[in-house]
């Protein structure tokens, strides 16, 4: 059963001031217990009715005095039905916090709200979130707690702090102290989102400081290599058999479309005959958990058949003996100057070039394209359409010709 409270006021008698006044003090009661607030109301004691609660006396200062007593008794009813309407529970505490404009409530503290997110996230982790996305968030919680140490001098805040100021000044604070490039910055920030939001849909925060905030990233170029570079590639043959294998690694993502996280993980049991017969490639993409099916190339394939017999591969249960993300770019660059390619080369680069010089420049639909990717909107595989260049130079040859064929046709109507 819900408590309400009882309202009544007394004079302290024993706190008389000089002139004989005496105080006025309302008490709150909840059950057996009460609490007392002074009104800061003085009054004659021989005009105070103790069975009334209020001065008994008939004059225009006693009417205005009972109805100021009045007003405190509503107010006290109406915090009540405030807390009521917020779902707390109605307590002395909760009352004379309402009363006095204090919160009895401990705040909610930002660092805090983000790390009970990280470690929800952790526990998920190759069932709802990959391992990548786990570190960008941890990350972007060091990220956050470096800014506030640099701004406030502090490591955590409470939420309810939290305004278009703080986000504005943390995106400056990334670009200039961080040296991150735009789009970083607007990744980072975009994982400090989610936190926020998540304080708004628990009704910790009342605003959202990102309300007129542009996180708009900006297009930029994805290096991919030519076929000339991949034939290149393809033909070198280096000393050291390491530099061979990530080789031949980068090459078989240059003909699958695979990124880093995707073949390293790779199994035998994910190579299955496809509808056609031939070899495909059955998995989920890592970063986004979508699923993908890529049918082989002969190009592929044969890496496939080098490795069939790996030890490494053997003891991992992988398809490809896969080093680490960042030892594999320390010798694509080595590949890279042996090859005399300018342009700078990551593992990532591999997934560019399929989708641009292996597919869409031999004429694959960017709609299959796309699926093969694991891209789960069409917009993200037209980026790699816009950089085309011989794309639009076939285009652009294309239409030349449509437009002579149509203006020949009126030269020899004219002739005849």
């Amino acid at each position: 059963m819900r408590q309400t409270i009882s309202v009544k006021f007394f004079a302290r008698r024993d706190r008389a001031k000089e002139d004989g006044l005496v105080p006025i003090f309302m008490r709150i009661g909840i059950g057996l217990k009460r609490i007392n607030i002074i009104t800061k109301i003085y009054v004659k004691p021989a005009d105070w009715s103790v069975q009334n609660c209020k001065l008994k006396t008939n004059n225009d200062e006693s009417r205005r005095i009972n109805k100021m007593l009045e007003g405190f008794k509503l107010k006290a009813f109406d915090h009540q039905r405030e807390l009521m309407t917020e779902g707390k529970e109605i307590t002395l505490d909760n009352l004379k916090a309402k009363w006095y404009g204090t919160s009895t409530e401990r705040p909610r503290m930002l660092m805090e709200v983000f790390k009970q997110h990280n470690e929800q996230m952790k526990a998920l982790v190759n069932r709802e979130f990959s391992p990548l996305t786990l570190e960008r968030y941890e990350t972007s919680y060091r990220h956050t707690m470096e800014y506030m140490k640099w701004k406030f001098q502090v490591e955590d805040i409470d939420v309810k702090k939290l305004n278009y100021e703080f986000i504005a000044d943390y995106e400056f604070w990334l670009k200039s102290q961080r040296k991150c490039d735009h789009n970083t910055s607007v990744k980072y920030l975009s994982n400090f989102k989610k936190i926020v939001h998540i304080c708004i849909k628990n009704g910790w925060l009342d605003r959202d400081p990102f309300v007129g905030f542009k996180m708009t990233k900006r297009e930029v170029e994805r290096p991919f290599l030519v076929d000339e570079e991949l034939k290149r590639i393809i033909a070198k043959q280096f000393v050291a058999s390491r530099i061979n294998q990530v080789r031949d690694i980068f090459i078989f993502c240059c003909y699958t479309g695979l990124a880093y996280a995707d073949v390293e993980k790779l199994t035998r049991e994910e190579i299955t005959t496809g509808i056609d017969g031939e070899k495909w490639i059955w998995t989920s993409r890592q970063k986004t958990d979508t699923a993908t099916r890529i049918p082989l190339l002969s190009q592929a394939l044969e890496i496939l058949d080098r490795y069939k017999d790996d030890p490494q591969c053997a003891i991992k249960g992988r398809l490809l003996p896969v080093l680490s993300n960042q030892k594999m770019n320390t010798y694509l660059k080595e590949i890279a100057d042996a090859c005399d390619i300018t342009k700078k080369m990551t593992f990532h680069t591999a997934r560019h070039t399929f989708a641009t010089t292996v597919t869409l420049s031999n004429g694959v639909p960017i709609e299959t394209v796309g699926k093969m990717l694991g891209h789960r909107n069409l917009k993200t595989t037209q980026h790699y359409a816009r950089i085309l260049d011989l794309k639009v130079s076939e285009d652009m040859k294309n239409l030349r010709n449509r437009l002579n064929t149509k203006s020949v046709a009126p030269a020899i109507a004219q002739k005849s």
